[in-house]
């Protein structure tokens, strides 16, 4: 900061413009401008006026609520939350499974779950039993990339990868997992936090201690025992484990006063469901809802056409009576989306469906059969207050600056770039520390989106940190995506004040 704190903000970093780039000139081995150009300093105060309001829904496509006459839900991560202690027990209870039943070493069980190790969207290379953070070009970010709970040099991984780029045909398949030859898997559910972080931990026992082992059965013992305290039910039995509920008895009220019809399409099962709705709901809960459908199995519920619903009666038990109807209050198991919109009739782009998942909850019903989609995305929440600290904005506006030094400048001047060079590479790690120290950020690389943000954008129209954002805006607001320049156009729209509609933080306050 010393020898580049005069420097100003180069144009596209903030919607600022110097006045001239021949302005810019070193002056004793220190970048300097004229004093009628922006500082770094002065731009950050501007900045720290327009932040955004975590509690805002943001868009990624057009769409208007006036058009959507019945809203769907997932139930997990999008009608409830739970506390971080839910990812412990299904930690410590896959550990003792790999223990129990697969006959893992005793010594695992030193090993505790860490929340703040990963975070969604990483891949997994089976065969390699590495963790990592991939951009959405296939890159590879170095410095992101976990053997075990240690990081692997980037000379390494470069010399595995033959550079840092992965090919498509060795990234994980449409779901994000490892099959068809695909050597990779991708972590989207919020569930898949405890099972990133088992499989480091018993990889690290492993190399620690010299064992040799194979990294595929590894994976796959491990995701069975994950499996296994679903399908056990071990976490069922874990509904004090709820911790919040986002308002969800509000939000489903409002759209009930304002005659939008409404359903759920879980994986758990009824039992769990019930005892969680009654909890954050109330017990007259299935009053809202017009169809309740239980297990359906997704994302699978919406590809097979063959399996038929099973209505489930108040004691839990299936009934063989042939569905001719989907009624109000009952609740269904299993079945399928094409038997489902026969049923109804409930078809396009009138129908909202929620969820947490990108793959399982939303990816097949924007590509084939034209719903709108919305995802919860409960990280947005935590990242867009660290993005609001000052701290952050400073470090940003840096990076940016001295980012926009080096392409300008990168043909003169050279020795004293180099130290720009390094700054920025230093400014690139902190940025990542602010969200977390091993992945960084769950939308973006250095510079990129990451592959995550890359499927969100592509199979959600609307995102949020939760439900309860709906309550910010009318049944009938329209969404519109931000128009942000394209590489190749100016910004010139960047200048002006922030338009009406953005979702700022002291408006939010103001009201």
């Amino acid at each position: 900061r010393t020898s580049l704190g005069k420097v100003i903000c180069e144009r596209r970093a903030f919607g600022q413009s110097v006045s001239d780039p021949a302005s810019l000139c070193m002056d004793n081995g220190m970048w300097s401008c004229s004093e009628n150009d922006i500082t770094c300093s002065e731009l950050v105060p501007s900045i720290m006026s327009n932040l955004l309001n975590p509690d805002a829904i943001f868009s990624n496509n057009e769409m208007s609520l006036s058009d959507i006459e019945i809203y769907g839900f997932d139930y997990d991560y999008t009608l409830v939350f739970y506390s971080k202690h839910l990812h412990t027990l299904i930690f410590n209870a896959a550990r003792d499974l790999l223990i129990n039943e697969h006959r893992y070493p005793v010594e695992i069980r030193k090993y505790e779950y860490d929340p703040d190790f990963a975070i969604r969207g990483l891949h997994y290379d089976v065969q390699r039993a590495v963790l990592m953070k991939i951009d959405a070009f296939h890159y590879i970010q170095l410095g992101t990339v976990y053997r075990g709970l240690s990081v692997v040099p980037d000379e390494e991984v470069i010399e595995m990868y033959e550079g840092s780029h992965v090919p498509l045909e060795q990234m994980s398949d449409f779901y994000g997992k490892s099959s068809h030859g695909n050597t990779m898997k991708q972590f989207m559910d919020i569930f898949s936090l405890p099972e990133m972080t088992l499989l480091s931990c018993v990889n690290e026992h492993f190399l620690k201690n010299n064992i040799d082992y194979e990294p595929v059965h590894l994976y796959k013992d491990v995701k069975d025992s994950i499996r296994d305290v679903h399908i056990k039910g071990i976490m069922y039995r874990a509904i004090e484990y709820i911790c919040y509920a986002e308002q969800t008895r509000a939000v489903l009220a409002k759209l009930a006063d304002h005659g939008k019809k409404m359903f759920l399409i879980t994986n758990s099962p009824s039992s769990f469901v019930d005892k969680g709705m009654r909890y954050i709901v109330g017990k007259d809960w299935r009053d809202l809802f017009d169809v309740v459908i239980v297990q359906a199995e997704k994302p699978n519920f919406f590809n097979d056409k063959r399996r038929p619903f099973r209505k489930v009666n108040e004691k839990g038990v299936l009934l063989w009576d042939k569905i001719h109807k989907l009624q109000k209050g009952q609740i269904y198991k299993q079945g399928n989306l094409y038997e489902f919109l026969k049923l109804t009739g409930w078809r396009g782009s009138k129908v909202l469906y929620f969820g947490d998942h990108i793959y399982s909850d939303l990816a097949d019903l924007t590509l084939k059969h034209g719903w709108r989609t919305g995802a919860i995305i409960p990280e947005l929440r935590s990242e867009l207050k660290i993005m609001n600290t000052e701290q952050y904005i400073q470090t940003m506006t840096w990076l940016q600056t001295l980012t926009g030094l080096l392409e300008q400048m990168q043909q003169t001047f050279l020795e004293s770039l180099s130290v720009a060079l390094l700054s920025s590479r230093l400014f690139r790690e902190m940025t990542k520390g602010f969200f977390n120290a091993q992945f960084g950020s769950l939308f973006r690389t250095d510079q990129n989106p990451t592959y995550f943000l890359r499927r969100l954008s592509r199979f959600a129209d609307i995102y949020m940190a939760s439900l309860s954002c709906l309550l910010n805006y009318d049944v009938s607001h329209t969404f519109y995506p931000r128009r942000t320049p394209l590489q190749h156009e100016l910004p010139a729209w960047s200048d002006r004040p922030p338009a009406a509609g953005l979702p700022l933080l002291q408006e939010a306050q103001a009201k």
